[in-house]
């Protein structure tokens, strides 16, 4: 096991792909320079900055047989790119019957706390969860992102592996030996047995402060991360749910048709899991507004472990009456 960035593991996972296939280019607006050092700028090229180009080109190397990595940088550019991705790159394989596989993988970042004001700290994955035909997944650790990117690379689908800005650095154990991580497996980072917090991203490491400092007041909160929102894993999030009888979304997207709501609904719609719940469900995500500049107000826009810990405690305190 090696100690490694969150960043430094989603290069490995491409270079160590790339080896093991000539097939796999990268193409971004900003090429990442150790790609470059390792493979040339053949296989790993800057382009202009035009992101609909970018991913029509993806759409036609994959039909042709390459299986290229599109790099849009930050989500914002992707909506650039939005009539190639909900036209083309969802539907694609459905209206080729089948016939044509068109491996690409997508990668973009999400989330706030860098400080780059309301274009550049969004977080609207659910808008293509909407979308038949994408795997999206969410990694939140070095080992995640490397072992599902991995996953996504070898996939004869369309994925987009969304990156949370803020866990750049993030440090991490990565294992030295290849391994991939199943698209659709979410993982208990700690178990309990009070309350079920599912958390995305970032706040996945806010969840687990949240439920070490609970577990000195007397609850026991179980952590998941469901890494991958499309195909979402039902029956760990149910089980965890018809165990602990609460459940808390942290999400650092809004509430509004997000993926908390997804998360919510699956738990609600499944019978056994919803005659288990002791208590209304509970969502800490950001506020519905436009992330501001000032670091003071950014802060107050996105939640954090202290939201997730009251609304566990709240939570402890209500049950629906017998």
């Amino acid at each position: 096991m090696r100690i490694i960035t969150y960043e430094d593991a989603i290069l490995e996972a491409i270079a160590e792909e790339m080896r093991n296939d000539a097939r796999i280019f990268h193409l971004s607006t900003d090429a990442p320079q150790p790609l470059v050092k390792e493979f040339g700028t053949a296989r790993v090229r800057s382009a202009p900055i035009a992101e609909s180009a970018l991913t029509g080109m993806a759409i036609g190397a994959a039909g042709s047989g390459y299986r290229p990595i599109i790099d849009w940088r930050s989500v914002t550019f992707s909506f650039v790119a939005m009539d190639q991705v909900v036209n083309q790159v969802s539907k694609i394989h459905y209206m080729y019957g089948g016939q044509k596989s068109f491996p690409i993988v997508f990668r973009t970042k999400v989330g706030g706390g860098t400080r780059r004001a309301a274009q550049h700290s969004q977080s609207p994955y659910s808008m293509f969860m909407n979308l038949a035909g994408l795997k999206l997944l969410l990694p939140s650790t070095p080992y995640d992102v490397k072992g599902l990117l991995k996953t996504a690379i070898r996939d004869n689908n369309p994925v987009i592996v969304f990156e949370s800005e803020r866990l750049a650095n993030y440090r991490g154990n990565v294992p030295d030996k290849d391994y991939c991580i199943p698209i659709g497996d979410a993982d208990i980072k700690r178990p309990g047995s009070d309350v079920t917090i599912v958390a995305l991203a970032w706040l996945v490491h806010e969840a687990l402060e949240a439920a070490t400092e609970l577990a000195e007041l007397g609850i026991s909160a179980e952590v998941i991360d469901p890494r991958s929102l499309a195909p979402m894993d039902k029956k760990t999030l149910c089980q965890s749910v018809q165990k602990t009888g609460r459940l808390v979304v942290a999400d650092e997207a809004g509430p509004t048709a997000g993926a908390s709501a997804e998360i919510i609904s699956i738990v609600t719609e499944d019978g056994p899991t919803f005659r288990t719940l002791k208590c209304p469900v509970r969502r800490v995500c950001a506020l519905p507004v436009p992330v501001p500049y000032s670091p003071s107000l950014e802060d107050h826009v996105f939640p954090d472990k202290t939201q997730i810990i009251d609304a566990v405690i709240e939570m402890m305190g209500d049950t629906y009456p017998t």
